[in-house]
């Protein structure tokens, strides 16, 4: 069976907002899959690295840099994106950043910061794009939430919020846009080796200590989460619509 037919991805627009490790990973695989891909993020370096995986795998993507902390950035990367692949039939927010603090140890701008990046801008781009599917009458959405959305990690406190909340827009996008052909979904990952996560890995013994923390007894990849977005992206998909996927190797379990 041609894997691409499976999926039922070729030639269908697509916009990833995000280009680091989960985010880069996600438009490789849709892009392989045959979808035309836009990805949006800050930094060239890494965009440019996804468009040569990306070309590596058979694929190809087109890359804007922006940065998204403002309502009228979201709107604008969208309207660039149209421009550059069609109207989004697919949607992927990867877009995030921790930082590891005690409660007690965390000022106004680290929340600020964090609410900001994390989850406002899941709403202007969710947002943005929804309008826009929900107009058409199809669309697959999928934003990139955590674990730490349901388990109460030390030292993740705004994170932790953000990915809560992310969930719960997930569930009501997912309410209010399913009579129009529109899923909405999250994929939830554990602990995966991106090259974000390397530096907090490989210090202090955290990389056996998280390890040990998981049923499957090792760290996720970025292509497991991957191989999770495409799935929700395709028609193969098309009946499940405000889920949080966890790719965790079982590590809510526990």
């Amino acid at each position: 069976m041609d894997m691409r037919d499976w999926l039922s991805l070729a030639d269908r627009p697509a916009l990833v907002a995000g280009a680091g490790g989960l985010g880069g990973a996600s438009a490789v695989s849709l892009a392989a899959q045959g979808a035309a891909v836009a990805v949006v993020d800050v930094d060239r370096a890494r965009l440019d690295a996804v468009a040569r995986a990306a070309k590596e795998a058979g694929g190809c993507v087109r890359t804007i840099v922006a940065d998204l902390r403002s309502a009228d950035r979201c709107r604008d990367a969208v309207a660039e994106a149209v421009r550059e692949v069609g109207t989004p039939q697919v949607f992927l927010h990867a877009v995030g950043r921790n930082v590891r603090r005690p409660v007690l140890d965390l000022d106004d701008g680290d929340w600020a910061s964090i609410v900001e990046l994390n989850l406002s801008t899941a709403f202007w781009l969710g947002q943005a794009v929804g309008r826009r599917m929900v107009d058409a009458g199809y669309g697959r959405m999928v934003f990139v939430s955590s674990v730490s959305g349901l388990l109460a990690h030390a030292d993740h406190a705004p994170y932790a919020a953000t990915k809560g909340g992310l969930n719960q827009l997930v569930r009501v996008m997912a309410r209010e846009w399913a009579a129009h052909d529109v899923t909405v979904n999250a994929v939830a990952p554990g602990y995966i080796e991106t090259d974000l996560t390397a530096d907090y890995l490989d210090r202090d013994g955290n990389r056996r200590a998280l390890e040990s923390l998981v049923p499957a007894r090792r760290l996720g990849v970025p292509e497991e989460v991957a191989d999770a977005v495409t799935f929700l992206a395709s028609d193969r998909a098309r009946f499940i619509t405000g889920q949080v996927l966890y790719v965790d190797g079982g590590r809510v379990l526990v």
